[in-house]
């Protein structure tokens, strides 16, 4: 018997695997990108599809920390620490 089909639930592996390219491609942007603003946005874009990813594996409250600290409020304190900082160079 398949433990993902016991309960009504299945995975559904296309999606998965389209989300975690995502994640992944999302992780490898925001550490390569030299724009703070960027980096911060993409950084919130990860986050989110962690918390698609987390909730699409069954774990709902996980998700839902993820998408509330996450993507939410760590995303609006980076931006404003962004705003708040000037930037010295022309790069």
């Amino acid at each position: 018997m398949d433990r993902f089909k016991e309960k009504g639930k299945q995975m559904i592996w296309p999606l998965d695997i389209i989300i975690l390219s995502i994640v992944i491609i999302c992780g490898i942007a925001a550490i390569s990108i030299k724009d703070l603003l960027g980096a911060a946005i993409i950084f919130g874009a990860y986050s989110f599809m962690m918390c698609l990813l987390w909730s699409a594996m069954g774990a709902v409250d996980v998700a839902f920390t993820e998408a509330s600290v996450g993507a939410g409020v760590s995303t609006v304190f980076f931006v404003a620490a962004v705003f708040r900082t000037t930037r010295r160079t022309k790069d």
